[in-house]
């Protein structure tokens, strides 16, 4: 089994060292070779300038999403569990809003407005969407409490922000490229500022996925094994903000990526938690810089919304899922 994992990991590896050389040549004339364009100081400048940190933006984006969706399918031992379970997705969608209401609004309020700007706004109302969950759950002692509030606050805080773009139906082009995904934003201080929460996140999971191992076994089980789980769930939703957060924060919401990245892993390997978590957010910007480069590409020089187009494919690869495991049942 760890040879497997192993293997995985290195033929990710190599998948997206490919792609991140690919993505460097993909623009809106189509592709060029990254090595003739280096010869032009123009091209080569909008490669470095554009395109290479849009493609690495999006394979850490993926990364994060990747391992925010294996935590949270762990942590609540559902495999249809994904990062904006806990109304980050929703938080972080009226914290934009909120602050593009509050541009213009006083000259002390836009000061402040444009030093948080839309990437802090998000992440903020992501932050606070998880905190909001957690009050309304009460703590993390009851997984199936702490699901059920997450959905209400994702309602709530979606229903919030559609009254915000009612009131101001100016910013519903301003918010059309963060609800429907895109990379085009990303550059090299999003980088920086995506790979720090890879380090930390991912180190932070690896550390915690004998939790989740224990947690599969069932809550009984795990705290027979001695493992207090109360202060372990915060530290595993602490991940699970933070990864899903920034990467909303980067790149707005971009759907299944976190939910199928863990899917495909096992499908591939049977390992624990540590390892599926880092292989499951390899995979996850493997299939996020994919989808942005074929974003970019198929209807050049327009360009489709990478959202859209992770949720046609990751919604084809789930039914299709459901197709073989029911026939395999017997069902259909």
């Amino acid at each position: 089994m760890n040879r497997r994992s192993v293997n995985l990991g290195w033929a990710l590896v190599m998948v997206a060292a490919v792609l991140v050389l690919v993505g460097a040549g993909v623009g809106s004339t189509g592709w060029e070779s990254v090595w003739e364009a280096a010869r032009d100081p123009v091209a080569w400048q909008i490669i470095w300038d554009i395109r290479l940190p849009r493609t690495l933006g999006a394979w850490l984006a993926g990364a994060l999403l990747g391992l925010a969706g294996a935590v949270a399918q762990g942590l609540f031992r559902n495999p249809l569990a994904d990062p904006y379970l806990l109304g980050s997705a929703s938080g972080a969608s009226l914290g934009v809003a909120l602050t593009l209401v509050l541009f213009g609004v006083s000259p002390f309020v836009t000061q402040w407005s444009t030093r948080l700007g839309i990437n802090g706004g998000a992440f903020l109302g992501a932050a606070g969407g998880v905190l909001l969950t957690l009050l309304l759950a009460k703590g993390v002692q009851h997984t199936l409490r702490l699901l059920l509030a997450g959905v209400i606050v994702g309602v709530v805080l979606g229903a919030a922000k559609e009254l915000v773009l009612l009131a101001r139906p100016d910013l519903l082009q301003s918010m059309q490229a963060f609800m429907l995904g895109s990379t085009a934003f990303v550059g090299w201080d999003a980088c920086l500022t995506m790979v720090v929460v890879v380090v930390v996140t991912a180190a932070l999971a690896w550390v915690l996925g004998p939790v989740l191992d224990g947690l599969s076994l069932g809550e009984a089980t795990a705290l027979s094994l001695g493992l207090p789980l109360a202060p372990l769930r915060v530290a595993l939703i602490a991940v699970l903000a933070l990864a899903t957060g920034t990467a909303v924060a980067q790149t707005g919401l971009i759907a299944f990526v976190g939910l199928a990245a863990p899917h495909l892993v096992r499908s591939v390997v049977k390992t624990n938690h540590s390892r599926l978590i880092l292989l499951s957010s390899c995979m996850g910007g493997a299939l996020l810089l994919a989808s942005d480069i074929l974003a970019r590409g198929v209807l050049a020089p327009q360009e489709l919304p990478v959202g859209v187009l992770t949720a046609a494919l990751g919604g084809s690869y789930l039914l299709w899922l459901m197709h073989r495991r029911a026939n395999g049942a017997g069902l259909l």
